[in-house]
Parts: C-alpha cells; structure tokens; sequence
C-alpha cells in the first residue's frame, strides 16, 4: 500500500518547509511508507551488500517481534510426523531475536545506534542525527559502516 504526497521542493531539491508557502519551484510524489534504507539505495548512497544486510536486519527486527504461539496446534501433520522439521513460531520468534541480536553485536556499540534507528525504526537519517545529537550529513557515512558490519555477520558476499 502507497500513502502518497505531493511534496514542494526549491530550486536546490530542498523540501519546502511544512506549513510554508508553497515556493514556485517543482513538487515530488513522496511514498511516505518507503523505508530510509530503500530511499539510500534508490539513490545509490548505500550498496547492494548493505541494503541486503539492512533488509535481512529488519525482516529478522520483525519476526522476532512477532509474539510466541500459546496454544495447542491441534491442525494434523499431512506427513504422519515424519517429515522434515521446522521451526515452530516460538522457536523461528527466537531464532530471529538471536540472529537480529547477533547483527547488532557485530555493529558494535558505536554503531549500532544509527543502524537500530534507520533500518528498524525507520527513521530518516536526519531525525537519526538528531536524535543521536550528532552533526548533520553524519549518519550515512557512519550507517555505511554499521551495515557492512552486519552484511559480515550475515556472510554477505
């Protein structure tokens, strides 16, 4: 689902403030669901690598947040219980915790500030900045490093 705006920019590609006059400049569709991370690799900020690394961070951020099943499955196994075995929703639910914890291990704690922030809260880099009380234009460089610390982790090549 797309949740569309039209979004005035200047001459420069600035946004127009909100609440401003519209300036006489152009206007953007902007899909505010996009990801911060799919914004960078749109725009070629960030590499394929990275972006797999942010990608598997999140879907790990989200399956681990998923809540454990509490009661009996009572739906019969097709196979007779022979069959390969997978992951129950409690165990695929830690599996992600592990995996997701594991990644923000190999980020560091320097690191995996900005990379929490962008890729799982979804937070601009801006209000990332912010947020984290650093300089502006800092994060990307530092989140560059943050996700190929987490591609390593996840033996990305």
């Amino acid at each position: 689902m797309r949740d569309c705006v039209e979004q005035a920019i200047d001459a420069a590609g600035r946004r127009a403030p909100v609440g401003a006059r519209r300036p006489a400049g152009r206007t953007v569709t902007v899909n505010r669901r996009e990801s911060a991370l799919a914004w960078l690799a749109a725009r070629g900020l960030v590499t394929r690598r990275q972006e797999e690394a942010g990608e598997r961070l999140r879907s790990d951020y989200e399956r681990a947040a998923i809540g454990p099943a509490v009661t009996m499955r009572w739906s019969p196994r097709v196979d007779g219980g022979r069959g390969a075995r997978t992951l129950d929703a409690g165990e695929a639910q830690t599996a992600a915790k592990r995996r997701f914890d594991g990644a923000l291990g190999a980020a560091g704690p320097g690191l995996s500030d900005v990379l929490w922030r962008v890729v799982c809260a979804g937070e601009p880099l801006a209000e990332a900045e912010k947020g984290l009380g650093w300089p502006t234009r800092s994060a990307r460089l530092v989140l560059a490093f943050a996700l190929d610390r987490a591609a390593d982790h996840y033996g990305l090549p």
